[in-house]
């Protein structure tokens, strides 16, 4: 199948790529810019991106309404949902979905995280551990499978939920499926194993590719898609690349108490994703991927820098131990898009012409 690529969706206020203290610092972050995000889908559908993230957290957007007001605005772009599973009723947040879903024709698959901050999930009043955050998706997401077969009334009795004859008369309307594609964000064990059971595809942060292959081995033989988030900083030359990655953590002016603040943050997550983002302590993991602003913007900043033929051959460099889906991000994330529509696709595609045909033979 091909590649499928998607973008983290451009957030409210943003210019370029903030520390996590400026991002929290500034009010506008979190109300949605509409004006400036459509024009940001419609640039991805130009540019051949196939869906937005819209992120969830308390400085951003609520991003099923987000997904909405954008998806109404547009025609072909999808949008990928994360929502953080136990802050809802399994019903109702299958009922939002659902409306969401005539609203836009079917264009989103939903993000389910588990979180990675027992902080932040106690604004949202959840108080569960990391271990049972994800034994409570995994019933969030049988409930939600149920609902979605439509096979009479749903009954459910667990440790974190009780339904007695659930049903709703909102089904899920899409052209393609029954229900949304779910992906499953984490690098943890548990992640995994919950992708495998009740999703469609495992997104995981980035990391080299031979130490990426033997640990996503479990989820391809179950037949599940396992995707990676980064970044992407591209240049007509490898040089050029690089001096822009040096620049972006010249320009981010990052002071001793935002590194603290970091340092805080990764000390009080109960991610795994995040606490070995942050150990990481060799600058390139590969001739091009770098971990240079991972500790100033976040695990997700871990970026493929170089030439658009350099960058395309690293993607398939993934491809070939069985990626098939990205989420990336840029600073400033529309230029960035812009030029990987424009400079790297292409050739990406030309590339998958290539592996087919060897694959195929």
């Amino acid at each position: 199948m091909p590649l499928r690529f998607h973008w983290r969706m451009l957030m409210g206020g943003e210019v370029s790529g903030p520390t996590r203290t400026a991002m929290n610092s500034r009010v506008e972050t979190g109300l949605p810019d509409l004006e400036a995000q459509i024009r940001f889908c419609r640039s991805a559908e130009e540019g051949g991106i196939d869906s937005l993230l819209t992120d969830f957290g308390f400085s951003k957007p609520d991003p099923i309404l987000l997904a909405a007001a954008l998806g109404m605005a547009t025609e072909k772009i999808k949008f990928i949902v994360a929502y953080r599973s136990g802050l809802l009723c399994p019903t109702i947040f299958v009922q939002q979905l659902n409306t969401l879903s005539a609203l836009i024709d079917g264009r989103f698959s939903l993000n389910i995280v588990a979180g990675h901050s027992p902080q932040e999930q106690r604004y949202y009043g959840d108080y569960l551990s990391h271990d049972e955050r994800y034994a409570r998706t995994e019933e969030l997401l049988s409930i939600c499978h149920s609902l979605w077969k439509h096979n009479g009334e749903v009954s459910f009795s667990g440790k974190y939920y009780k339904l007695e004859n659930a049903r709703l008369n909102t089904p899920f309307v899409s052209r393609e499926r029954s229900s949304p594609e779910i992906f499953i964000g984490g690098s943890s064990p548990d992640a995994q194993r919950l992708a495998i059971n009740h999703g469609t595809c495992w997104m995981r942060i980035g990391d080299a590719p031979e130490k990426v292959r033997p640990q996503i081995l479990p989820a391809l033989k179950a037949g599940i898609e396992v995707g990676l988030r980064m970044a992407i900083i591209a240049r007509p030359t490898r040089e050029e690349a690089i001096d822009a990655a040096h620049s972006l953590i010249e320009c981010l002016d990052v002071e001793a108490k935002d590194e603290e603040k970091e340092k805080e943050f990764v000390r009080n997550s109960d991610s795994v994703s995040v606490k070995a983002v942050y150990g990481l302590e060799t600058e390139w993991l590969t001739p091009y991927l770098w971990t240079g602003a991972v500790r100033h913007i976040g695990g997700t900043a871990i970026a493929l820098v170089g030439s658009p033929e350099e960058i395309a051959s690293a993607i398939m460099e993934y491809r070939e131990i069985g990626i098939t889906q990205f989420i990336f991000s840029g600073w400033p994330k529309l230029d960035e898009m812009v030029y990987f529509g424009k400079e790297i696709l292409p050739l990406i595609r030309r590339k998958e012409q290539v592996f087919s045909r060897a694959h195929s033979s």
